[in-house]
């Protein structure tokens, strides 16, 4: 039987675990891509078109990940720097989101990030199965559409049943909000879909609405405490080669 050598875990218990699922449920950030530096660099020529002396390096950045959603990201960061008298007003940390977004939009389209090891051809097999295919995630539909369509086509969409991101809920990772949508719209028990998350606000986002979790370590989460995950692997590499049909297990 082939092993992840990292972890020693059973490939062909991932696949299993993959295959069986009603259902695959997908995070973007860290988990389909690589993209946290992307939108670090944008936040910061963000920052400094706006005329702010702020620089997230990636030490800070990693701490800062732990508030999930960028609006709101900006807003700790102003509030730790300036306490009850932050610098950036609602209105003006929206629009400096939006600009944030637009950079980053430009980093991916002109090729600064592509899907991580394994995922395309997971997503393939998957539709070859017939199998759902969804998004649950703290990010904005914009960062989503400029990164799938870079990787998947301009017609990424129809890869996807069910697509929920941050704005479209009241509240953000590790609340279960987004799953608990994705979840209603794929018409859904938790228990027989799979969520394939990367950090620890993720697990405990899919695990609150009762959704079995299979954890790709990615950079900036890689140490996250992953003890409720099904199974926690390093990438998809070495389980690309899915079968087509549950019966084939």
């Amino acid at each position: 039987m082939s092993e992840a050598s990292a972890n020693n875990i059973p490939l062909d218990d991932v696949r299993a675990l993959i295959v069986q699922a009603s259902a695959l449920i997908f995070d973007v950030d860290g988990t389909l891509a690589e993209t946290e530096e992307a939108h670090r660099k944008a936040f910061n020529t963000a920052f400094a078109e706006a005329g702010l002396d702020w620089c997230w390096d990636r030490t800070l950045y990693k701490e800062l990940l732990r508030v999930t959603g960028g609006k709101e990201r900006i807003r700790a960061f102003d509030a730790s720097q300036n306490g009850a008298s932050p610098q950036l007003s609602d209105r003006e940390i929206a629009e400096l989101h939006q600009a944030k977004t637009r950079l980053y939009a430009e980093l991916v389209t002109n090729g600064g990030c592509s899907l991580r090891p394994g995922i395309h051809a997971l997503l393939s097999a998957a539709r070859k199965r017939a199998q759902p295919l969804a998004i649950a995630t703290t990010t904005s539909r914009d960062n989503i559409d400029a990164l799938l369509t870079v990787s998947l086509g301009k017609d990424w969409a129809q890869w996807f049943v069910a697509i929920v991101a941050g704005d479209e809920v009241r509240n953000k990772k590790p609340a279960p909000d987004v799953y608990l949508k994705v979840l209603s719209q794929l018409d859904l028990p938790g228990s027989q879909c799979l969520a394939i998350e990367d950090s620890g606000n993720g697990l405990a986002s899919a695990s609150a609405a009762g959704i079995p979790v299979l954890i790709s370590r990615s950079a900036y989460f890689s140490d996250d405490d992953f003890s409720g995950a099904a199974f926690t692997i390093d990438d998809f590499t070495h389980i690309s080669d899915m079968p087509e049909n549950k019966s084939d297990m």
